[in-house]
């Protein structure tokens, strides 16, 4: 069974950020950093809550990238929240991902 997935606003602005940061590296990588984070994003159609709970949200760790999404169920949906740098200190992980329960 496949659910919809919607990735939120919040965590709209976390790829742009992180595609940034990329970029600012080397020109292109922002880019391969976003193709494979919408790689991971879509396999959750298929394996949504399969993943750890970390912080009250499912987490999937990226294939590619140190970066983590957070994500829930709410009514049939798959809400993403959050695509996090998992390099940060976990307090300050911890601290964005709950500030994004709605």
């Amino acid at each position: 069974m496949s659910r919809t997935v919607v990735v939120l606003d919040r965590a709209r602005e976390d790829i742009e950020s992180a595609r940034d940061f990329y970029d600012g590296c080397e020109v292109g990588v922002g880019d391969y950093f976003v193709d494979c984070i919408l790689s991971d994003i879509a396999s959750l159609q298929f394996y949504f809550g399969s993943h750890r709970v970390h912080f009250g949200f499912h987490r999937l760790l990226s294939r590619r990238f140190p970066f983590a999404v957070y994500y829930e169920l709410v009514d049939e949906v798959v809400s993403v929240v959050a695509i996090l740098d998992v390099r940060m200190q976990p307090s300050k992980i911890r601290s964005m991902v709950i500030n994004r329960r709605g």
